[in-house]
């Protein structure tokens, strides 16, 4: 399948010769989501009293160096694991919006994660969190831009393959926490690995977005609405995929383990309830929730800061299917077929 049809491009090509340089500064800069900024590691687990927390590294599955945290359960190590991820342009610790610049250019608000990684670790859960390929502290790669899960889903099979290596967290039940860009990452690993994922008992997966909804929300904001075509050249030049091939959607059939879906209902920065509901609808699992984050637009402050908020919401999903036994999930195999369709790009 082309990467841009030729009609699209065509169209594209025109726009580029008649849009004012004013409106295609904002075009680029919009393309320019993909170039993420690096957020700081601005807490750690000591801000809230953990211990026996310690650093992490391992590699993801194409070599790309990764850090990260474990965090054993409050009380001593226990025998279940929650392996968290994070958003662009965020790391393990969150989003230090209320820092100021460069950060609160995008938004100024914290976003902090390791509050929920607390309420796991009294919950009874060792927690793994990492930082993805260009963000926080591991490694640059791919020319320094995100596939908003077409390259970072190599991330989450190494770090599945990390534990599974382990000698200690390797005979754990495991469960995900899988956001936004990480959550389209898991959801392109479970379809091209899903052997791999098949002992995984729950994913949780709050924000999971499709990038034309994203590209097409703020490029209204910005009044550029009707360059999409012209955001895919500009996405194209740079050397990063287009926005149909930076979605969930292409992946989320072969997803069949247990999944809590948090989103943000009336999101200003994307097109929900449409985006998140076709995801949701697509998913392969036979015990699926689609949780509304209700009264409120924004997608920083509120959604990414809801488990931290209200952790009853989130961890009774934990406590249902973190209790079971693991079990081989024949059914994930069908991921592999599923990813067919994406993995030409």
């Amino acid at each position: 399948m082309a990467r841009i049809s030729e009609e699209r491009m065509q169209k594209a090509l025109q726009q580029l010769e008649t849009i004012s340089p004013e409106d295609h500064a904002k075009v680029k800069a919009l393309a320019e989501i993909v170039k993420p900024l690096r957020s700081v590691l601005f807490k750690t687990p000591d801000d809230y009293g953990m211990k026996g927390w310690r650093d992490i590294y391992f590699q993801s599955d194409d070599g790309t160096p990764l850090e990260g945290w474990y965090i054993p359960a409050t009380g001593g190590e226990s025998d279940r694991l929650i392996i968290f991820n994070h958003a662009l342009p965020m790391c393990r610790a969150g989003f230090p919006g209320h820092l100021g610049e460069p950060w609160s250019r995008f938004d100024a608000v914290e976003i902090d994660f390791v509050i929920q990684m607390k309420h796991l670790a009294d919950a009874g859960y060792n927690v793994l969190a990492y930082d993805i390929r260009n963000h926080g502290n591991s490694s640059a790669a791919n020319g320094g831009l995100s596939g908003i899960g077409r390259w970072e889903w190599r991330d989450c099979v190494g770090v599945k393959k990390y534990v599974d290596a382990h000698p200690t967290l390797g005979r754990m039940k495991v469960g995900l926490y899988s956001q936004c860009m990480g959550g389209n990452s898991q959801y392109e690993a479970i379809c091209r690995r899903p052997e791999l994922f098949a002992n995984v008992l729950c994913m949780c997966s709050p924000l999971v977005v499709s990038m034309a909804a994203i590209f097409s929300a703020f490029s209204e904001i910005q009044g550029v609405s009707d360059y999409q075509e012209l955001i895919d050249l500009e996405l194209l030049k740079m050397g990063a995929f287009v926005a149909a091939e930076m979605t969930p959607q292409l992946f989320a059939s072969g997803v069949t383990m247990p999944v809590l879906m948090v989103q943000v209902r009336n999101d200003s920065w994307t097109r929900n309830p449409e985006d998140a509901q076709k995801t949701f609808d697509l998913l392969g699992s036979d015990e699926k929730q689609l949780l509304w984050i209700e009264n409120t637009t924004r997608r920083f402050k509120d959604g990414y800061n809801y488990f931290g908020r209200y952790p009853e919401k989130i961890l009774p999903f934990f406590e249902e299917h973190m209790s079971r036994a693991p079990a081989i999930a024949t059914s994930q195999r069908k991921g592999a077929r599923a990813a067919e369709a994406g993995r030409s790009s």
